[in-house]
């Protein structure tokens, strides 16, 4: 069984690894810092989404921004779509599951705002369905996804594109490239 552990967290080390020698990739992580720094600083939005273990990632990312990460400093207007389950189950039921994240980015989302997609596979038709009405109301578009990109990647301004097709490996890494992304913003805003 050890083993299996010690296998299992170097194959997580050598996702991580090859983020590194992505120099794309690296440079796509740093523009999106930017990018939701210069939001934020506009009293803009950042909305993220997700399905599953996804769906738990931006809600984890969305509470970094608008609770905290290191700095105990105002916050930050983040959320994740998928919290209200009343809303998510109402639309579901009356409108398909394919409409919850775009619904409510029609209702929501404006010019300027950043909308944050996740799918490991990059082709989760409500985050599809959700990056059209995005890109229509003029917001900015960052996919996070596994190594292709997925149908996500031609709909993205910002492809944040995993080197691993295994779906835990490339969701570890969402949140390391996450993790990455709140602690630039918040010391981009507050000081490092």
């Amino acid at each position: 069984m050890t083993e299996k552990i010690i296998k299992t967290i170097q194959e997580s080390i050598a996702v991580k690894e090859a983020i590194i020698r992505d120099e794309e990739l690296v440079r796509n992580i740093a523009q999106v810092a930017s990018v939701m720094t210069a939001c934020f600083q506009q009293n803009h939005k950042v909305l993220f989404a997700g399905n599953g273990g996804s769906a738990a990632d931006a809600q984890h990312l969305a509470a970094e921004f608008s609770g905290r990460f290191y700095k105990d400093r105002s916050p930050l207007y983040s959320e994740a779509l998928h919290c209200n389950t009343s809303f998510l189950t109402a639309v579901g039921n009356d409108y398909g599951y394919n409409e919850v994240y775009a619904r409510m980015l029609r209702g929501i989302g404006q010019a300027g705002d950043v909308f944050v997609g996740i799918s490991t596979s990059g082709n989760s038709a409500n985050i599809l369905e959700a990056i059209k009405v995005a890109k229509s109301k003029g917001m900015i578009v960052v996919s996070m996804t596994g190594m292709s990109g997925g149908k996500m990647k031609d709909g993205s301004d910002y492809l944040l594109n995993v080197p691993s097709t295994d779906t835990p490996r490339i969701q570890e890494a969402h949140i390391t490239i996450g993790h990455i992304i709140c602690e630039i913003v918040e010391n981009n805003l507050f000081g490092s």
